[in-house]
């Protein structure tokens, strides 16, 4: 039944328990109950146990770190907590004759467009406005802003988070961090530890030139 959307949503909408024997019946369903069986026996158990002994390591490790490092601040996690890290927005130079500015721009996006991988297709509306350069009044010397890295300390549950400038601006919105800084949780290293954040002209000129909802920014105070 799953490979008819129909048939499925129909289904779906209207269960019973004559349904859900019919839903009981099909591969797919199958197939799943079979694959969470084996995960349950095969993997979790012994999944389980390594997260486990990894933690326990790793709460040993932080010990020793904050032990031999007793003046430095060591950042909290990001689960449940008022997270706040503090840093510079810098470009940075991984390894030799390797450097990285700070900022991204559209041409960027542009330049990666890929219509065989879905997280680099770039819609005919974009494509469209970077063709007229109609970036409004959200682009910095003709060329229009998307993300900035900054030397933030970031981690899981950071992201969606504010970027605030010094004036608590706000300038951007954190959502990962750049690859050679994935340590940064275990140590941090402030020449390649980097947090990347949507630049908030780019999320501006989605909502307003994209988007066509500029009415949305009358909710808001625009600092320029």
């Amino acid at each position: 039944m799953f490979v008819d959307s129909l048939k499925a949503f129909s289904t779906l909408q209207n269960i019973d328990s004559t349904s859900i024997g019919f839903i009981s019946l099909d591969l797919a369903v199958k197939i799943y109950h079979d694959i969470s069986e084996i995960y349950n026996q095969s993997v979790s158990p012994s999944l389980s146990k390594m997260e486990s002994d990894i933690d326990v390591q790793l709460r040993r490790y932080m010990k020793a770190l904050m032990e031999m490092n007793s003046r430095q601040i060591f950042y909290p996690d990001a689960n449940f907590t008022l997270r706040v890290a503090f840093g510079q927005v810098r470009g940075y130079e991984p390894r030799d004759a390797v450097s990285y500015g700070f900022q991204s721009t559209l041409m960027g996006v542009i330049e990666k467009d890929d219509s065989t991988v879905y997280d680099y297709v770039v819609s005919p509306r974009l494509k469209e406005l970077y063709a007229k350069r109609d970036f409004g009044r959200y682009a910095e010397n003709g060329k229009l802003p998307v993300a900035f890295i900054a030397t933030n300390h970031t981690t899981g549950g950071n992201s969606g988070s504010p970027v605030l400038n010094a004036k608590g601006e706000l300038i951007g919105v954190n959502f990962d961090r750049v690859w050679e800084g994935t340590m940064s949780d275990i140590l941090f290293d402030d020449s390649r530890c980097r947090n990347i954040a949507l630049d908030i002209r780019y999320a501006l000129f989605i909502i307003d030139k994209y988007a066509g909802a500029g009415w949305l920014l009358n909710e808001m105070k625009i600092v320029e």
